[in-house]
């Protein structure tokens, strides 16, 4: 069983705003048609922040055994470190999902339950991005993944499991969210290309290239941008109060385009990303709250 300890590792501070955001963002958009239902809303939370927490884990997990980790510019990982047993971490990981999966069949059994099949693909795509024999992360599809399952299918689920409908407005929000979760792992992956290469690991970064990888980084930052502005032009300009993920987010690009930080110099970039996306979804729901 995992320790307090293990758990807190699980939990650290950019684990947070991935989950709340997208959720703060479908509830935002469901709340616009009056749709809101807060039950399902604070579940949907619960279901991002176990599913986080599982992937932490599992990652910790896959890359400590395959000895990615070994030599590490980030945060220290709890296999790679020695800090934790392997099987510990491992269990730590399924008793995430294991919990996400519960709370997910109750949501499914009060909207539709075909949600189950979509939340069993969910926590999969967690675990094979660096777990299996043939991990996708390691094939540069990590990026893909997460736009499609922390950005579409968590905002859009949001937005279902409350509304039952899903509309032009949810799927601009989504793409927001997704583009900015895409860049917390664009920044990670930047920071690690020269671990990455040794270790073998073929993530987007390392077959981009440090130059292509931080043009990438800003393309999604302002994709994001465009997102918001769709949204407040399908719904109300109250929207644009996602802008305030910027006051971060610009930040961040200047650290990664201007000063092209690089190896731990890039670590307040994942902070910086991080906030911004939480701020930029906190502006998201409020300004379809108030403008609705």
């Amino acid at each position: 069983m995992a320790t307090a300890g293990q758990w807190i590792e699980g939990a650290r501070p950019r684990t947070l705003p991935a989950a709340v955001a997208p959720v703060l963002a479908g509830t935002g958009v469901a709340a616009f048609d009056h749709a809101e239902v807060w039950w399902k809303a604070a579940l949907a939370l619960l279901v991002s922040l176990l599913l986080q927490i599982g992937v932490n884990y599992a990652n910790d997990y896959s890359d400590g055994i395959r000895g990615t980790d070994d030599v590490r510019v980030g945060p220290l990982r709890l296999v790679g470190s020695g800090l934790a047993p392997a099987e510990s971490v491992k269990a730590a990981a399924f008793t995430a999902f294991g919990l996400a999966g519960v709370v997910g069949l109750v949501l499914a059994a009060s909207t539709a339950w075909w949600l189950v099949a979509v939340g069993a693909v969910s926590i999969l795509a967690a675990w094979y991005y660096t777990g299996g024999k043939k991990p996708y992360g390691y094939l540069g599809l990590g990026e893909v993944m997460v736009f499609i399952f922390f950005g579409l299918v968590a905002v859009l689920g949001t937005q279902y499991v409350q509304a039952e409908k899903l509309t032009w407005a949810g799927l601009a929000a989504a793409v927001g969210i997704g583009s900015l979760a895409c860049g917390i792992l664009v920044t990670n992956n930047l920071r690690d290309i020269p671990t990455d290469t040794m270790s073998g690991k073929r993530t987007l970064a390392v077959k981009l290239g440090d130059r292509r990888t931080r043009w990438l980084y800003v393309g999604l930052v302002v994709v994001a941008l465009f997102a918001v502005a769709g949204v407040a032009a399908l719904t109300t300009e109250a929207a644009l109060l996602g802008v305030l993920g910027y006051i971060q987010l610009n930040q961040a690009m200047v650290i990664v385009g201007k000063k092209r930080a690089v190896g731990p110099a890039l670590i307040p970039v994942l902070q910086l990303t991080g906030v911004g996306e939480l701020l930029y979804a906190v502006g998201l729901f409020a300004g379809l709250m108030l403008g609705r």
